[in-house]
């Protein structure tokens, strides 16, 4: 009669699935998977003793999207069936890593030259945040971005911006003209009178010591508009 699987011998039914999953991954690189599917990846080593499908398909039901998923505040994260802290990191370290990956193609880099990876970087960086945030890009000479640098964070609709301490850090820098950014939580990229105005003043200021403002953008989930393209600047 053959020998019956022990609890501690027998595989659970989702061993299987991992495996094949993995398999898939590799062979593909991950382009033919699901977002469940590479959900369910990044959730293999924090929940290794849990069938993680069901997770994967309910952190996509709450989140709406996979970008969604990769952009949750833990705690929010938490409150999914299933995730704890260990998985809620593991998926909040994959938006840092493809931030940094970002960030690294436009750093030490002439920005003017490469705009869009600056746009992408920028989308990641700063678009899906619940609270305002206000980022400097400090320039050399060439047009080369020397500093990435988040200045201020306010509430969901305001940042407090003060345009000489910006001037201040150009001069401490050594950089020699800047691009502003900024997010807005409610997804509309369209620049306040308030935004428009603090530009203005910080502009006047720049010249003054020549220091050059290039464009300031509006960061949002749905995309970014440019200041000078609007002809703002």
């Amino acid at each position: 009669m053959p020998d019956t699987p022990t609890s501690e011998t027998a595989k659970p039914h989702y061993a299987g699935h991992r495996a094949r999953l993995r398999e898939r991954f590799l062979k593909s690189k991950g382009a033919d998977l699901a977002d469940y599917e590479l959900i369910e990846l990044l959730l293999f080593a924090a929940m290794p003793r849990r069938d993680v499908k069901p997770v994967a398909k309910a952190l996509l039901a709450r989140f709406g999207s996979f970008a969604g998923v990769m952009n949750a505040d833990p705690a929010e994260l938490q409150k999914v069936g299933g995730v704890g802290e260990t998985a809620a990191v593991s998926l909040m370290a994959v938006r840092q890593a493809a931030e940094r990956l970002l960030q690294d193609d436009v750093m030490n880099q002439p920005v003017l030259g490469n705009w869009q990876s600056l746009m992408d970087y920028l989308r990641v960086a700063m678009g899906r945040n619940k609270t305002e945030q206000f980022r400097v890009l400090f320039l050399n000479r060439k047009n080369v971005l020397i500093v990435d640098e988040l200045q201020q964070e306010g509430t969901v609709d305001h940042t407090p911006v003060y345009p000489r301490e910006v001037i201040k850090r150009a001069l401490d820098l050594g950089a020699s003209a800047l691009i502003l950014a900024h997010n807005h939580p409610s997804g509309d990229p369209k620049p306040s009178q308030a935004d428009i105005e603090m530009t203005r003043e910080l502009q006047a200021a720049g010249e003054k010591l020549g220091i050059q403002l290039h464009d300031h953008v509006v960061v949002s989930r749905s995309g970014t508009t440019s200041f000078k393209t609007l002809g703002l600047l």
